[in-house]
This record gives C-alpha cells, sequence and structure tokens, in this order.
C-alpha cells in the first residue's frame, strides 16, 4: 500500500515545527513509524510527549525528526487540506434536502452534499452515520473523539429510511449505541417535516433518544427549510402557527421531566418554532449553555442577552461611550426572521443617543422563496434590488452570516464592493454578538472606538 503524503502549507511562527526546519512544501510521511489516513491519526499520534515524525524535502530528502514537548502541544503544521483526505459525499436522497431545492447555475461548491464524520469534530456538520463504516466507528472510540453531531430526524428505523432514502438509514441508528457504551458525547438534531415525522412520530423519538443520556446531550428540532425550487421533489407542507404551538409544546413539556431528572433541557426548539407561534423566547437558563446555536437554537436570545449586558455596561460607565459628537445616520439590512430583534435593538440605541438615526429593513428572500427567513441565505442581488432607493445614510450595517465563511462574497458570488457601487453607500460586516452590534453602530464595528 503506497504511503499517503500530506502536503505542508504553513509553519506557524515560534512553533515546534519551525524550530525542527519543517517547512512550506515540505511532506509529512509519519508520525512513529505509521503512515496518516487523515487529521484525525496525526491528532492522535502528535499528542504523546515524545514522537518521531518523519517528514519528506521537496528535493526527496527524508528527515527522521525526534521531537520531545509537552503532552498535547501543538506541532505548528498547517496543511493544504485541512483534513488531509479527499471529503466524502453524501449516498442518502433526503427528502428534506436543502441542496435539492436550489436553482442551478450556482457555484460548483454549493452543490456539494457532505456526510463526512470527520467534518462533524472538525466543524460541527451534523451526519447521518449511513456514510461511516465500523472502521470510522472504531476509530472514534479509540481516540475518544467528542462531540460528534448526529442527524437523527426520527428513532422509527423504518420511516428514517423513507426519509433518507436509504434502505441502511435505520440500521445505521445502532452506531449509536457504540457511541453511548464508550461514554462519547453526542448532539443531535431533527429536521421535522409536517405529517411525516412529527405529532406522534416526534414524541416517540424523544423518548427513544433520552435513553442515551446524559452522553447524548442534546437535541434541537428545526423546521424543514422550503424553497420556491421544489419542483419534481418529495412534496412537504410548510408549518403554520398552529403547528408550531403544538412543536413548542411538546418540547417545553419534555424540556420539564428531564431537567429534573438529569439537570438538562435535553431537547430544544429552533428560534423559528418561536417567532412562527409569536411566543416569547425561552430564557436564557433553557438553553443549557448554547449547545445548539448552529441550529439556530437560542442564537437570538444570546444576540439580546449580549446586547442587553452591552447597553448595561453603557449605563454603568457612561465615560466608555461617550454620548457626544455621536451624530450618524446608519442603516441595517437583516432577515425577516430577526428583523423584530434587530429592530427592538436598533430603537434602544437610538433612545441612548438621540443623534443616532437607525433604519432596519428586513430582506425578502425573492431567491430561494419567501419562505426562508433566515439572514445566512440571503443574497446579494436580493439586498440590492430591495434596499435601492431606500435612505441608507453614511453606512449599510449586514451580519456576517450573509457573506461566505471568511470572503467578501455573497451566496449568488455578487461581491460587497459590488453591493457599496450598485447602492452607492459603505458596508461595514457585523458579527454574531449583541456587543458588536452596538459597537459598530457607535464606534464602526469597534475600528474607530474612542474616537466618537
Amino acid at each position: 500500500m503506497k504511503q499517503q503524503e500530506h502536503i505542508i502549507a504553513a509553519v506557524k511562527e515560534g512553533s515546534i515545527a519551525q524550530e525542527m526546519e519543517i517547512e512550506a512544501g515540505d511532506k509529512l510521511l509519519a508520525i512513529n513509524g505509521q503512515s496518516i489516513e487523515d487529521v484525525f491519526d496525526y491528532q492522535y499520534l502528535a499528542e504523546d510527549e515524545y514522537i518521531e515524525v518523519l517528514v519528506e524535502k521537496p528535493y526527496g530528502e527524508q528527515w527522521i525528526l525526534e521531537i520531545e514537548k509537552e503532552a498535547d502541544e501543538d506541532l505548528g503544521i498547517e496543511f493544504e487540506n485541512g483534513l488531509m483526505d479527499d471529503y466524502r459525499s453524501c449516498h442518502n436522497k433526503c427528502i428534506f434536502c436543502f441542496i435539492d431545492q436550489m436553482p442551478k447555475g450556482m457555484r460548483e461548491t454549493l452543490y456539494f452534499k457532505d456526510d463526512d464524520s470527520r467534518l462533524s469534530f472538525l466543524q460541527g456538520n451534523y451526519v447521518t452515520l449511513t456514510n461511516m463504516s465500523e472502521k470510522d466507528v472504531d476509530r472514534i472510540v479509540r481516540y475518544h473523539l467528542s462531540p460528534i453531531n448526529i442527524s437523527f430526524q426520527t428513532m422509527n428505523p423504518e420511516l428514517r429510511c423513507k426519509m433518507l432514502n436509504n434502505r441502511f438509514a435505520g440500521e445505521a441508528l445502532k452506531k449509536v449505541d457504540r457511541f453511548y457504551e464508550a461514554g462519547i458525547t453526542m448532539n443531535g438534531q431533527i429536521v421535522l417535516c409536517k405529517g411525516i415525522n412529527d405529532g406522534a412520530e416526534l414524541e416517540s423519538s424523544i423518548r427513544e433518544m433520552s435513553k442515551y443520556l446524559p452522553h447524548l446531550q442534546s437535541v434541537s428540532v428545526v423546521p424543514v427549510g422550503l424553497s420556491k425550487y421544489r419542483e419534481g421533489l418529495f412534496p412537504l407542507e410548510p408549518f403554520e402557527k398552529e403547528d408550531a404551538e403544538e412543536v413548542i409544546d411538546l418540547i417545553e413539556r419534555f424540556q420539564k421531566i428531564f431537567y429534573e431528572e438529569f439537570g438538562l433541557h435535553f431537547i430544544h426548539a429552533s428560534d423559528e418554532w418561536y417567532i412562527l407561534a409569536g411566543r416569547e423566547l425561552p430564557e436564557e437558563e433553557r438553553y443549557d449553555g448554547y449547545l445548539q446555536l448552529e441550529n439556530g437554537v437560542g442564537m437570538l436570545r444570546l444576540l439580546m442577552t449580549e446586547f442587553e449586558e452591552c447597553m448595561d455596561e453603557i449605563n454603568k460607565f457612561p465615560e466608555r461611550f461617550p454620548a457626544g459628537n455621536l451624530k450618524r445616520s446608519l442603516s441595517i439590512a437583516t432577515g425577516k426572521l430577526a428583523y423584530p430583534y434587530i429592530k427592538r435593538m436598533a430603537e434602544r440605541v437610538c433612545e441612548k443617543y438621540p443623534d443616532v438615526t437607525i433604519q432596519v429593513y428586513p430582506i425578502t428572500n425573492e431567491f430561494f422563496g419567501e419562505r426562508i427567513t433566515v439572514s445566512g441565505l440571503l443574497t446579494g442581488q436580493d439586498i440590492r434590488t430591495q434596499l435601492e432607493g431606500k435612505k441608507l445614510g453614511e453606512r449599510l450595517l449586514l451580519p456576517e452570516n450573509v457573506l461566505r465563511s471568511g470572503e467578501k462574497v455573497f451566496l449568488d458570488d455578487l461581491t460587497v464592493s459590488d453591493l457599496e457601487n450598485a447602492l452607492q453607500v459603505s458596508i461595514d460586516i457585523v458579527k454574531s454578538s449583541g456587543r458588536d452590534f452596538v459597537e459598530c453602530i457607535l464606534f464602526r464595528c469597534a475600528k474607530d472606538r474612542g474616537t466618537g
């Protein structure tokens, strides 16, 4: 079997790797004589206090480096491929898959369906377990990797096969038993589809999943996202206000039971359910430390809590946030889901600083369809079209989740510069915390803090 080679992209300044004269362009071949399949092997083998690292220089010479270090101390190596292996695509054909609901003509990477268990640990992705071999399970148990995030959808094996369109999907649930027995921490997710895995099926699934407490520490219930591009796909209906009320009532009933027995609320409804039902968000304590933020569970509550804490700080230490010389006019664009909360926050800032004017605009998702209300799926063209001719002030603030991670590009490949030129306004990107929201208004995203 050919030895796997992993090209080193960069070496961190002052790291062990730099000290050992490892450089970008070198290839990592083995650690302690063992070939490295992927990033999990690398992290596990590099943990020891004494290791032997085999690298190959670009001119072909191989070095064996003996390294003594602290346990778990990082070598300081970054690889061209962060996973150190090919990404595994999804073999399911889920009836609720959002990628199947996207229009043609978008960039190719948006159509890639991943179901790679390694991305669960590295990036927090949720995996169905259907693409996971027994070797994968053995490595997770042996390396004691945690947490793993699992897309359950239902605990009914037959129904799970139908929802995922995979005859092995029900059998895959048995892997959860292995993780539970090994004490692997897990988080779960249920994408709820009306008339399919809701109602009695949801109640049954919650009961079954609770048997994995406390290692399965949280499960989120999120409504299926329905775009306008569903021609030829499985017929799914949108949830209405009454449906949301039933889902919340069921979940909150179970939360009380689980909290009394385990000290965890365990099962959580995403923010969308509360908006749809017209109910107030749960108090912060009910989110168990915000274990499901990436699924939109508690995101708005955390935002409001951070905002309130920042406003309290302003009141206690006004000298840090001077009210003088703050005459400015701004605008904010956001998805319809968060709009009422962003508007409320903006009004509070304007009450405190009367010379600050803020216009908040809810952007309707024309690109994917009006039922998609989260800001993370807004496109540059929808923002541009709906803000043209509007009062935007000196600056337009946008949440960072409208952009591709680490880039200034929207889902539809429009750039921030494109939007600035079209709207003739300077754009600032606001991070996701309530404090960043305040500071971006008062201090231009904290860049000009202290200049007023």
